[in-house]
């Protein structure tokens, strides 16, 4: 089993924005903290916008901020949401031409490990994965928005 560089990033987007709390994260910044390509990361920020994970406030100092709390956010939903083509073998993806589809025993197996993987992920939420501000923030935090705090009110 392995997970796309996508939905490594999209974790690690997540645990960045639950970590600056009401502060609003930019791609830029974000960018600079993993070492990764701003392009990329502005799709991955797209997707959890659109999936309901991130808010997205426009203007001259907008940026990203989670859209839920933290402990509402189940590892196993954002997973399935970055992977969704998430396949170990053939016979378990679209278009399969293995010929042993009907009679393998093995796709049960794997699928039962597959099963038990997301049922790993669905017990832990972005809270329990979320650093401390000092893991991403060695430096002082920049100010805080004006913007930012007036959205949870």
């Amino acid at each position: 089993m392995r997970l796309t560089s996508f939905s490594d990033y999209a974790l690690r987007m997540l645990m960045y924005a639950a970590t600056a709390g009401d502060r609003l994260i930019t791609i830029e910044e974000a960018a600079r903290a993993f070492s990764v390509s701003k392009t990329h990361l502005n799709k991955v920020a797209n997707t959890l916008t659109r999936g309901g994970y991130l808010k997205a406030v426009r203007g001259r100092s907008g940026g990203l901020m989670l859209d839920r709390r933290p402990e509402t956010i189940r590892i196993g939903d954002v997973i399935r949401m970055t992977e969704p083509d998430f396949a170990l073998v053939e016979c378990f993806a679209t278009g399969n031409q293995c010929i042993l589809t009907n009679s393998c025993k093995l796709s049960g197996m794997l699928g039962e490990a597959m099963a038990s993987f997301h049922e790993t992920l669905d017990r832990y939420t972005l809270a329990d994965i979320t650093l401390t501000p000092e893991d991403f923030f060695p430096a002082p935090l920049p100010p805080r928005r004006a913007s930012a705090a007036r959205l949870f009110e």
